[in-house]
């Protein structure tokens, strides 16, 4: 039986339905909807205005090193400087059990190779490592170590084994450098894995030429663009099709992946609809729904979902659902439905952090355990890292998910001018009695002839009608006059005094 508090195994056996790939490609940006069963489940954005950074290797330079914190600020040629913490360093991760300190380790206007491990998120830095890796199709290279690894969603001993051994034989003898074996590496014949080695090799030597050469705070390496990392990161043996709707992008990718991805060769089409390719699959309007706070489920149930930067919180309603049979029964299967719902809108809107779920009530502790299970299959398809954890003594489902990259609102939305991104807006009444007191404290203050308030034409009018007595009084308690201007520019929030 589930305890709570319990970390949730997330299965490894679970059938992963089939997937279509929809690569959008205009001169503004690139635009990748992955579909599971012809339901979108993510999306990847990439503006050429403002490419990701994260792979990105560049040699920056130390500005602060903070011991307090044990970190440092990295200047790596970016608006806003790098962070980079003890635990990312190479040399820390390779002693972990070593306490070591930051400023034994670096010191302010040293130089240093550092990788991009998280995208700058609202106000905060990008994150910085030392420990450089480099993707390829079958491997990920690790130039400063020795180590072989495996990735866990191999979970078959004899499979791991193999695996390690062949790519042992695959490795020059005097190779002092490490590699982590991809899932995709289990299909991979040895050639396909020798051309992986010479690729990631070739890649590693060109940065540590230009490393010699560059001046600091020079970007030494670039990832793959998104329309290339697609056959890279997101193909494998359930993607049926991969439609492109660029002639020119679709030639780049069939000979990209007929030189590391020759088995996603055949399944690169290009799209030749009469409307757009993400209209004529509805990615459209489902990316506008993304970024709703509401989302309808079956027979009138829905969630809430509420991100803020602190964490994001989903709340489950059964609205108009009523059953069929008894109350329980139709609590449980609204939570059943959500569990999916849920784990689609994580990957979907890329929310990550800390979440927590308010699933409906449930009494019965075999409800409960049925929808934690549930709940871990459905959120066993992320490609993300995810942590669940079981029911709180406040009855939330708490759970992490990585955050490697700006969420899908952060993206495409910004704050509101209007109310600065707190969602709501004082009323006309609230600003009406703000003014009031500002008028009380100038008078006081200075000694003047008249005061003029300029205003919103919302809290003007509130003044000529509902709050004209109370102006009124103000008048005779400063012994002033008030002059009232409306200005139809001004925000609902927005006003002047003007002291005459």
């Amino acid at each position: 039986m589930i305890m709570p508090f319990d970390t949730i195994p997330l299965p490894k056996d679970v059938l992963h339905p089939p997937e279509t790939v929809l690569v959008n490609i205009t001169p503004q940006e690139t635009r990748v909807a992955l579909l599971e069963e012809n339901e979108i489940c993510e999306l990847h954005i990439e503006r050429n205005s403002g490419h990701g950074l994260v792979g990105n290797i560049y040699l920056g330079v130390v500005r602060r090193v903070l011991p307090g914190m044990q970190s440092a600020f990295v200047d790596i040629g970016l608006e806003r400087a790098a962070f980079l913490h003890i635990v990312d360093i190479l040399e820390q991760k390779q002693k972990p059990d070593e306490t070591q300190r930051i400023e034994h380790m670096l010191f302010e206007g040293q130089t240093l190779l550092v990788q991009v491990i998280k995208d700058p998120i609202n106000s905060k830095g990008a994150r910085l490592s030392t420990q450089i890796s480099l993707a390829g199709r079958f491997l990920v290279h690790l130039p400063q170590d020795e180590h072989i690894g495996i990735s866990q969603r191999i979970e078959n001993e004899e499979e791991r084994n193999s695996l390690r051994e062949r790519l042992n034989a695959l490795l020059p003898e005097n190779a002092c450098h490490g590699y982590i074996i991809r899932t995709s590496a289990e299909t991979a014949t040895d050639a396909e894995l020798q051309a992986d080695i010479h690729y990631l090799t070739r890649v590693w030597d060109n940065i540590c030429q230009r490393a010699k050469t560059c001046q600091p705070e020079t970007l030494l390496y670039q990832d793959l663009p998104l329309s290339l990392r697609v056959l890279r990161d997101m193909f494998n043996h359930n993607t049926v099709q991969i439609l492109v709707d660029s002639k020119r992008n679709h030639e780049k990718m069939s000979e990209f992946a007929q030189q590391y991805v020759q088995n996603a060769a055949e399944k690169i089409h290009l799209f030749k609809g009469e409307r757009p390719l993400f209209e004529t699959y509805g990615i459209e309007g489902e990316i506008n729904r993304a970024l709703q706070p509401r989302v309808n489920l079956n027979f009138g149930s829905y969630l809430i979902i509420e991100a803020t930067e602190a964490m994001t919180t989903i709340d489950v309603n059964t609205g108009g659902f009523v059953g069929s049979r008894n109350f329980d029964e139709t609590i449980f299967k609204t939570n059943l439905e959500a569990c999916h719902a849920i784990a689609r809108e994580l990957r979907l809107r890329n929310l990550g952090g800390m979440i927590l779920i308010d699933f409906i009530d449930m009494t019965l502790p075999e409800h409960r355990e049925a929808v934690l299970n549930e709940f871990a299959k459905a959120l066993s398809l992320d490609r993300t890292r995810v942590t669940l954890n079981g029911f709180t003594s406040l009855g939330l489902v708490e759970l992490t998910r990585k955050r490697t990259r700006e969420s899908l609102s952060q993206v495409l939305c910004e704050p509101c001018p209007v109310c600065q991104g707190r969602g709501r807006l004082k009323t006309a009444q609230t600003v009406c009695y703000e003014i009031q007191r500002e008028i009380v404290r100038e008078s006081r203050r200075f000694d003047v002839k008249q005061f003029r308030i300029i205003a919103s034409p919302q809290v003007i009018d509130l003044f000529l009608d509902e709050e004209s007595q109370s102006l009124a009084l103000l008048i005779d308690f400063i012994g002033k006059p008030i002059m009232l201007e409306t200005d139809g520019h001004y925000s609902p929030e927005q006003y002047d005094i003007v002291i005459i």
